[in-house]
């Protein structure tokens, strides 16, 4: 018995069986039993995700010999044939091999013949978009009348192409990308059918490497079951799509957050050696970065089940809310360009290097602090520096040396840059003034003022970059009042607002301000001033 491929095997065949596309299944079925049909359809969408699946079911509600329904009954000779691609008057074109105008007239020459077998004529034209203008306009004057015995179905990955005389003809229904859980589930489904061994990573793995098309879902499944001999592995999967473990994409982020060059470049050097993709290992690290972002701005989070909750936490707490940021967007370009690299590895490791290079040396700013925040390019380990070169990657002076952490958190504030928090945390730090150390307990005071930043988990995770810091486990105990002592974040809006103020006054007296004052009677913007070290100063 011939091997029959499982996108073939199990592609639907009712409504009911197709997976996702609930919006179209109910407008479609809603048309069916209340018979109100239109005369021309378009599916738009993605590859693989039901569209000439959708035309076909379609087709049989309209032909089954049991009535036009929503649901073909698929025994009769009708759904039988349609099912096998042999029903006469179902004619399929694809559209990309049928650009010439001559061709186009061809199939349309028998548009006002009644059907042989069916109840209609439907004619399925495929990538519809790749028709010629003069294909288009032969199509445009029959969409216009057609007779009543015939329904075209049009299916398109690009409806931008198709003119807009066409779309305004036809009822148009936009297939959406199957999302990751509906592939998994279907996999699953099919696996557990067809009695093959399987595990979770390998699911995760196989929906993942789908993007988005169950066609191409069924088609890596088909070839992981002959990878795998008969067994479906996360192991084996992992092998055959070339995609990168988890475990190998948190000692990367974990050897930027160490600024370790060495030991990146000796994990590269270990991802070759396997014959990773490195286009799949940009993926996954932007997957990944994504993660501890939502981690470090949404503190109910719940991460993918695929992760490793502690370790994203552990990462989401090395780095800043800035870091992971800038990390995304510069992963995001990296790929982008990956293909113009003399080859994969070395694209690779370009991306990584620039994402040491251009990394924030400061914290987040606090609340009432300038956005301007200043970066600078940092000593990497392992990395040699540009002599006498230096990069910056916003506007911004000279930036001040990063303070060194302590054992005495007296120096709050340098203790505080010294912890590289990120986000609410981050916030929470600077508007906390010192107020005792016995070597066991922290006492802080938190401006009453900002008391919505204990929120989620904020506080927990204060403690915990403390507790880090100092290299020992302690007890943290805010309280809510006003400070006694200026908190970081007062200090830092005082700071500014003293530098607003010199800046205003070192204008105000500068001698060709006082001329155009004087001779045009020109007055000065103070809004408009901003200090040196300020970005548009």
């Amino acid at each position: 018995m011939s091997y029959q491929v499982l996108a073939r095997k199990w592609r639907p065949q009712l409504f009911s069986q197709l997976v996702g596309q609930q919006h179209v299944v109910k407008a479609l079925t809603n048309a069916l039993e209340r018979e109100q049909l239109h005369h021309a359809y378009l599916f738009t969408g993605t590859r693989g995700v039901g569209k000439t699946t959708l035309a076909r079911i379609f087709a049989k509600s309209l032909n089954c010999e049991k009535g036009i329904s929503a649901s073909p009954c698929g025994v009769c000779d009708a759904c039988r044939e349609i099912d096998e691609g042999r029903f006469v008057d179902l004619l399929e074109v694809d559209a990309a091999s049928r650009t010439k105008v001559d061709q186009t007239r061809e199939l349309l020459e028998n548009v006002p013949y009644a059907p042989v077998r069916g109840r209609y004529k439907v004619y399925l034209i495929d990538e519809v978009h790749m028709f010629s203008a003069s294909s288009f306009n032969a199509l445009l004057k029959t969409l216009e009348e057609p007779p009543p015995h015939v329904k075209f179905i049009l299916a398109t990955t690009d409806p931008q192409k198709v003119p807009v005389t066409v779309l305004s003809r036809c009822l148009q229904f936009n297939l959406k990308r199957l999302d990751r859980e509906q592939i998994e589930s279907q996999l699953r489904h099919i696996l557990e059918q067809e009695k093959i061994l399987f595990d979770e990573q390998s699911i995760s793995l196989l929906a993942r490497g789908a993007d988005g098309s169950m066609r191409d879902g069924l088609s890596l499944l088909d070839q992981a079951i002959a990878f795998g001999g008969g067994e479906v592995k996360g192991t084996d999967v992992a092998v055959m799509i070339g995609t990168i473990g988890a475990d190998q994409i948190y000692l990367l982020l974990e050897a930027l957050a160490n600024s370790d060059g060495r030991r990146l470049i000796s994990l590269v050097a270990e991802m070759a050696e396997r014959a990773a993709d490195f286009s799949n290992a940009l993926q996954e690290l932007l997957a990944m970065l994504h993660q501890i972002g939502m981690l470090q701005i949404v503190a109910e989070y719940e991460p993918d089940e695929v992760y490793d909750p502690d370790r994203l936490h552990g990462i989401a707490q090395t780095l800043s809310a800035e870091d992971v940021q800038l990390f995304y967007q510069i992963v995001l370009l990296g790929q982008k360009e990956l293909a113009l690299a003399p080859d994969p590895r070395s694209g690779f490791e370009m991306v990584l290097l620039r994402l040491l290079a251009f990394r924030p040396d400061q914290p987040e700013a606090a609340p009432g602090e300038s956005s301007g925040s200043q970066a600078k390019s940092q000593p990497v380990e392992g990395v040699k520096p540009v002599a006498g070169k230096s990069t910056a990657v916003k506007s911004a002076t000279q930036p001040t040396a990063k303070p060194s952490a302590t054992d005495d958190p007296s120096d709050w504030e340098g203790f505080v840059n010294a912890m590289r928090l990120g986000g609410i945390t981050s916030q929470l730090a600077h508007n906390c003034s010192f107020d005792s150390w016995d070597g066991q307990t922290l006492r802080l005071t938190l401006d009453a003022s900002m008391k919505q930043l204990r929120v989620g988990q904020s506080e927990k995770r204060l403690l915990e970059s403390i507790s880090r810091l100092l290299g020992k486990e302690i007890k943290l105990l805010i309280t809510e009042a006003v400070p006694e002592d200026e908190t970081p974040a007062m200090r830092q809006k005082r700071q500014q607002q003293e530098r607003q103020q010199e800046a205003e006054a070192k204008l105000k007296s500068d001698p060709l301000v006082r001329e155009m004052e004087e001779r045009f009677s020109a007055h000065l913007l103070t809004d408009s001033i901003r200090p040196m070290d300020e970005p548009g100063g």
